[in-house]
């Protein structure tokens, strides 16, 4: 077993305090190249600390068919232990990844490949992770924010609030052509080596992006691309994608990348089109290209179309300038109609036909959970109808669940769910919750302000 909280708090003190010495000294000196990282792989609280977040992600079971309680059961120390000498001895070999197609949220029909590790090549990816983020974390630019510490998509999508405001009203929206699978192996090796030259560490790196995918019982290793579905991937991505950052000249706009979605915010037409030539010029020289059906370039202006980011819409839109207050121009913003189709799609999930025999109950706390998470993530912005929306369907989909589990009419279900106590069987309201955002103050700040009225 893994030790006891006190001991489990000073070995997570330790990890922090290796990350922080790692980020600082590549700080201060922006050519070192890191020789001795290897070894911090296999240390024991870093294998630790390694496994809590894999315990805590939970996730499927890789080609050996071993799920996390399996692993708990075998024993967490004996794991750790078998892990740490194969790394030390450098017998350590990946495992291949299980290939699974998932959904794209509100895309029927298209299916994104997922690469899926065994539970201890999970430990030992983010175990990497952990080593190598503070290195390259010291390099990241400033316009990117996916998948890194202390950076969230509302973040990047203050930045678009920011630069409308100043009056950058063309925009340049795009994502990158099947980015995890193009990534070329050698140049990313090379981004890699660019910061580390222990020869341990490489090897390892190389290890797993060369551990292959099981098809039909065949092992098949890819020419190129970052399994996407390991922990380590989204860390490589960025380290590769940071040399489209560091060459970006902010006289051809405002870039704002998310892992492989891309908005820049310019001044005009010209130059949101000397933008694009750009992107695609920087793009080209990392053998990679924008997605052609969602590269396009948008006016923003009232009354005009918009575009979508994360999730998100985003127009330009005028006040009413009610109350004798005057008319502003502000970049609005709320769940893209995408987004809405993928709540749907989850609701209709969770009160399917199938489950008519578990509880209202049971139903009604599971889409609760997902609207919290769904609402949480939405309600910073100008979302109150599209929230309305979603709660009202989730109400129907409710009182249809309730009509066909007692073989009624459709009244039926409403009048359960109206005479119901608490009303509509415990169903949270996602009524009054939106934090509209303002130029130039973060999201992290308007949440507070909500929180101190609440209090």
């Amino acid at each position: 077993m893994v030790a006891g909280p006190t001991a489990g708090g000073s070995r997570a003190d330790s990890v922090r305090a290796l990350q922080h010495t790692l980020y600082r000294t590549a700080k201060a000196d922006p050519g070192r190249r890191f020789h001795a990282l290897s070894d911090k792989v296999h240390r024991r609280d870093v294998l630790e600390r390694a496994w809590v977040q894999v315990r805590a992600n939970r996730g499927a079971s890789g080609v050996d068919h071993t799920t996390v309680a399996q692993a708990e059961e075998y024993g967490v120390s004996l794991l750790l232990d078998e892990l740490a000498a194969e790394l030390r001895e450098r017998t350590y070999r990946s495992l291949p990844l299980r290939r699974v197609l998932i959904q794209k949220p509100g895309v029927k029909g298209e299916l994104r490949p997922l690469s899926i590790p065994a539970v201890r090549d999970r430990i030992v990816q983010t175990a990497t992770r952990i080593v190598l983020e503070p290195v390259f974390e010291a390099d990241m630019a400033e316009c990117s924010f996916g998948f890194r510490p202390r950076r969230s998509a509302h973040d990047a999508l203050r930045v678009l609030v920011d630069e409308a405001a100043r009056g950058k009203r063309w925009v340049v929206e795009t994502d990158i052509a099947d980015c995890f699978t193009a990534i070329p192996f050698d140049g990313l090796m090379r981004a890699v080596e660019e910061r580390v030259c222990d020869r341990g560490l490489l090897r390892l790196v190389r290890e797993i992006l060369r551990a292959g995918v099981m098809r039909d019982g065949e092992v098949r290793r890819e020419v190129s691309g970052v399994p996407q579905g390991g922990p380590l991937s989204p860390l490589l991505c960025n380290v590769y994608l940071h040399r489209l950052d560091r060459s970006w000249d902010e006289g051809d706009g405002t870039l704002v990348r998310f892992a492989d979605d891309l908005v820049v915010m310019c001044w005009s037409q010209s130059q949101a089109e000397r933008a694009l030539e750009c992107l695609t010029r920087l793009l080209a020289d990392l053998g990679l290209e924008p997605k052609a059906a969602k590269t396009r370039i948008v006016c923003l202006q009232p009354g005009g179309g918009g575009f979508d980011f994360l999730g998100f819409h985003h127009r330009l839109v005028r006040s009413r300038g009610d109350r004798g207050r005057r008319k502003v121009t502000f970049l609005a913003r709320w769940p893209s109609d995408k987004a809405m189709r993928h709540a749907r799609d989850q609701i209709r999930e969770i009160t399917d036909r199938s489950r008519l025999l578990l509880p209202p109950q049971v139903i009604v706390e599971r889409l609760n959970a997902f609207l919290r998470g769904w609402a949480g993530y939405f309600r910073f912005g100008h979302s109150a109808r599209r929230l309305g929306a979603i709660r009202r369907f989730a109400q129907e989909r409710l009182a249809r669940f309730v009509r066909a589990r007692h073989k009624r009419s459709m009244g039926f279900g409403w009048w359960v769910l109206s005479r119901s106590r608490p009303v509509d069987l415990g169903l949270i309201g996602l009524y009054g919750i939106t934090v509209s955002p303002r130029a130039g103050k973060t999201w992290r700040e308007k949440s507070n302000a909500g929180g101190e009225r609440r209090r």
